[in-house]
């Protein structure tokens, strides 16, 4: 039973899950079906969500060729992770837990697949009120055939758009609407993503790395001390890092800083 109860809220996130990833591949197909060429074969559907998309419209009507499909999304399954991380908090998340690595003076520690898995566990918490309103507007009436692609994409849109436009600082926002040289925007809703995008990624990192500042702090100190004693002592042969290592798994240890850093990285993206 209990194995049961503890697998239940897995299956509940699957649907959010799948609900995420079909948002990433509709907001990078349907433009680009928008302007293609009209195909020489009837399309091929599944009745699965994932194919519909694969087989959106094109302009003149007709739908595109089952190999044209399997092309697209093969050229998209290349860079479509790396952009659907950028657009969630997995940036921030992912450069403190390597900062942290950093100032412990630990080289492999955890592994990176261990970092890497904690945070899009992490992520996935950080998202799931997104990827369930996702999953409640767009993907769940797509699926029943209620609203049309364009109508879920524009729907889905709006949910990372608004995310994002959360996180993103104004002097960001500021900075890439000069680049553009385009007018001011009256509400967050009115700026496009090719603005926000960049915004908020260097927005991310800016953040990520001022997180890393303070957890180094401490860190730092342990490493000053010990270096100074060693060196009253006369032990200039002796690494630092050998023995102020010990001392910094043991500060971290007793602070509980990994329920500290996640709940502070958690924290963070509260609005």
């Amino acid at each position: 039973m209990s194995a049961c109860a503890e697998a239940g809220p897995w299956r509940r996130w699957l649907p959010a899950l799948a609900a995420m990833i079909l948002v990433a591949v509709l907001l990078f197909t349907v433009p680009a079906f928008a302007q293609a060429a009209p195909a020489a074969t009837p399309p091929v559907d599944n009745g699965g969500a994932l194919s519909r998309a694969m087989g959106q419209i094109s302009g003149d009507g007709r739908s595109l060729s089952l190999s044209l499909q399997i092309l697209v999304l093969m050229s998209l399954l290349t860079v479509l992770p790396s952009l659907v991380l950028m657009m969630t908090s997995f940036t921030r998340i992912i450069i403190v837990l390597s900062l942290l690595r950093q100032a412990l003076g630990l080289q492999q520690t955890p592994p990176n697949q261990v970092l890497v898995g904690l945070t899009l566990f992490l992520s996935l918490f950080v998202m799931r009120p997104a990827i369930d309103t996702i999953n409640a507007q767009a993907f769940d009436p797509y699926g029943k055939g209620q609203i049309s692609i364009e109508e879920a994409v524009g729907r889905s849109g709006k949910v990372l758009h608004g995310f994002m436009a959360k996180q993103t600082r104004e002097s960001d926002l500021k900075l890439f609407q000069n680049l553009a040289k385009a007018p001011a925007f009256r509400t967050p809703e009115d700026i496009p993503f090719t603005i926000l995008l960049p915004a908020f990624v260097t927005s991310e990192l800016k953040t990520a790395f001022q997180i890393g500042f303070m957890i180094f702090l401490p860190f730092l100190i342990i490493d000053l001390v010990v270096a100074s004693t060693l060196m009253a002592l006369g032990m200039m042969m002796l690494s630092p890092t050998i023995i102020s290592m010990p001392f910094k798994l043991l500060l971290f240890v007793l602070v509980d800083g990994w329920a500290l850093t996640m709940g502070s990285l958690a924290g963070s993206f509260a609005t």
